[in-house]
């Protein structure tokens, strides 16, 4: 347990940050798991439109320092890969 007032306050707003980045990765997960499902469906169409929320969704990730720059950025090349292999 904290012994003063201010790591208190900080164990607290610890524990919020954690629920809050955990909530913006598991809809990073999710969005991810639904384009890699249509990936394997092989709808160029429809992963096109989810690659632009998968985009997103990293970018968004990536400016709030859930995730490293270069994690988004190595994972948005991959994935603009994988669509533009689709025939």
């Amino acid at each position: 347990m904290p012994q003063r007032k201010t790591s208190a306050k900080e164990l607290r707003k610890t524990f919020s940050r954690r629920l809050h980045n955990l909530d913006i990765r598991t809809d990073l997960r999710k969005t991810i798991k639904k384009f890699l499902t249509v990936v394997q469906a092989k709808n160029k169409a429809q992963a096109q439109s989810e690659l632009k929320i998968v985009f997103k969704k990293l970018d968004k990730a990536a400016k709030r320092n859930v995730l490293p720059k270069n994690t988004a950025g190595r994972r948005k090349s991959r994935f603009s890969r994988l669509v533009a292999a689709l025939k």
